[in-house]
């Protein structure tokens, strides 16, 4: 590990490399213990070297944006957390095009749209996530979902190349993409909207974020929906019918506002809410016969693996 630091540091300036630093400082559970190492590249190059370094020394590692629908073990995670986030979040539009780095978040996306008069996005004003993740599992939200305006990514593959992907190759379905499976980075992408009015889009922002505050508990920390939906139901329904409104696991709890999210109520640690997780997946299989999904991404060793 300690030549992955020296490399890690001679590729990127030492202040962009942190060690032992901990992942609730840097997900929106607030929850998370230390990574062995954190990088921050600068440019998209030093990116591409962080991995290379990585792999050549056979360091695992994981990369994030800013740590939204994540769950980090109270362990941490031994290796390197690659961070693309505010580094990398450079937005530019031309015409009804939007090209954005992957660190971009999708609120100040939706909202850039909105200054050049371009319609399409504004189901993800409220995703709390960068659009490199957004990509990678096809983040969606009232009836909408990336698929329906990305129109190509740019990626750093496994084998160290920096290429450009058709959306239409990605394989886009609910919460699902093939660039997990193919061992992909996405380093950036481009959005294909519309032009439209900006009282409308405007409008449509501020519903949308009304429903968001009347029904989702937008204060207390969480990772957003904790589970998928099931096809043809709806997990906070489940979950409420199963009389888990309010169930807690130490401070992790099954939202009273929203069924459908887990909340930190505090000093939640991941076991608490893993424990809860699988709880809550045990009691709705018993009450409905389905079994959930959790959407939430789990990095580290948790006790009941």
């Amino acid at each position: 590990m300690q030549r992955t630091i020296e490399l890690l540091v001679q590729a990127t300036a030492a202040d962009q490399i942190l060690l032992q630093e901990s992942m609730s400082r840097h997900t929106t559970f607030r929850i998370g213990g230390p990574a062995d190492i954190f990088a921050v590249p600068r440019t998209i190059e030093e990116a591409g070297q962080i991995v290379r370094i990585c792999r050549e020394q056979s360091t695992p590692y994981y990369v994030i944006g800013n740590g939204s629908n994540l769950l980090v073990s109270d362990a941490g995670y031994r290796g390197v957390i690659l961070q693309l986030y505010k580094n990398l979040r450079e937005i530019s539009v031309d015409g009804e095009t939007m090209t954005v780095q992957a660190g971009a978040m999708l609120s100040v996306m939706a909202k850039r749209a909105l200054e050049h008069g371009l319609t399409g996005f504004e189901f993800a004003s409220g995703i709390p996530g960068t659009v490199g993740g957004a990509v990678v599992m096809n983040a969606g939200a009232y009836g909408g979902e990336m698929k329906d305006v990305l129109e190509e990514i740019t990626v750093l593959t496994g084998e160290g190349t920096i290429e450009t992907v058709p959306a239409a190759e990605l394989e886009l379905g609910y919460r699902h993409s093939v660039i997990p499976e193919r061992g992909w980075i996405v380093l950036g992408a481009k959005l294909r909207l519309q032009k439209g009015d900006p009282g409308q889009i405007s409008a449509r922002m501020e519903e949308l974020r009304q429903q968001r505050v009347a029904k989702q508990p937008l204060d207390l920390p969480s990772a957003g929906s904790t589970f998928k939906r099931p096809e043809g139901n709806f997990a906070g329904k489940l979950i409420m019918e199963a009389g888990l409104r309010g169930f807690s696991v130490g401070d992790a709890q099954v939202s009273e506002k929203h069924c459908g999210f887990v909340v930190n109520k505090g000093k939640a640690t991941a076991e608490d809410v893993y424990r809860l997780i699988r709880e809550v997946i045990a009691r709705v299989r018993e009450h409905s016969g389905i079994t959930l999904e959790p959407e939430v991404k789990l990095l580290g060793e948790f006790s009941a693996q």
